[in-house]
């Protein structure tokens, strides 16, 4: 992720009819060896109480996250896709959200809150990194909700305390990236949460899925 360029606010600052339609098919998507890299976002809005309060204290600030559905399945994601060779991984989160969630905001903190390795679909019951995501999930600050957006028909979304996104959250990583989010708001102290380590080769890659449960084990 060094030495790549943001354009954030090129992002940001494009109207809300600058995509009529979300990007399909891979004829650009970026690749890492086997793996096909994605970013994704947290989205998140801070609602501020009263001001003589504790500013970390519940009472001061509530936290909110964006989250979307996915088509024939109960739980509740956060928005993420496959990141293309004509944009920075910044501007792939960004989009990912306004096509899928129907938002724009800021990343305002160029760290990651994490990465992590997924499983495709088509692939969830091999152990051959062939077909295996690498994910860079980031956090945005929503700064405009746009009425209509490209996935709407496939994607509704739903603004929740980070307590329900915790039940609603389906894999490892959702809540890891969620706790790293909150941390970082300081809503919650800092904790030793468990990471998927930087894979450099295929032997790790093997070993990694051998070892990881189903719970741990995301869909691209």
């Amino acid at each position: 992720m060094s030495g790549v360029a943001c354009d954030c606010a090129a992002v940001a600052s494009m109207s809300s009819d600058a995509v009529a339609a979300a990007r399909k098919g891979r004829l650009k998507q970026r690749y890492d060896n086997e793996f096909r890299l994605v970013a994704g976002c947290v989205p998140y809005r801070v609602k501020k109480g009263d001001e003589g309060s504790n500013p970390c204290s519940s009472d001061a600030a509530e936290v909110e996250v964006l989250m979307i559905s996915t088509p024939n399945r109960a739980d509740m994601v956060f928005p993420k896709g496959g990141w293309e060779d004509d944009e920075d991984v910044y501007q792939a989160a960004s989009r990912e959200a306004m096509e899928e969630a129907g938002v724009k905001g800021d990343i305002n903190q160029r760290a990651a809150l994490g990465h992590w390795v997924f499983k495709s679909k088509s692939s969830q019951n091999s152990t051959s990194p062939r077909g295996a995501c690498k994910g860079y999930i980031f956090a945005m600050e929503v700064t405009e909700e746009l009425e209509s957006w490209p996935e709407q028909d496939t994607h509704s979304r739903r603004w929740v305390s980070p307590q329900e996104a915790y039940q609603l959250c389906r894999y490892d990583w959702m809540r890891e990236a969620l706790t790293a989010l909150l941390e970082r708001l300081s809503v919650i102290e800092p904790v030793a949460a468990a990471s998927t380590p930087e894979l450099t080769d295929q032997a790790g890659m093997y070993m990694m899925l051998q070892a990881s449960s189903d719970s741990a084990m995301a869909l691209c």
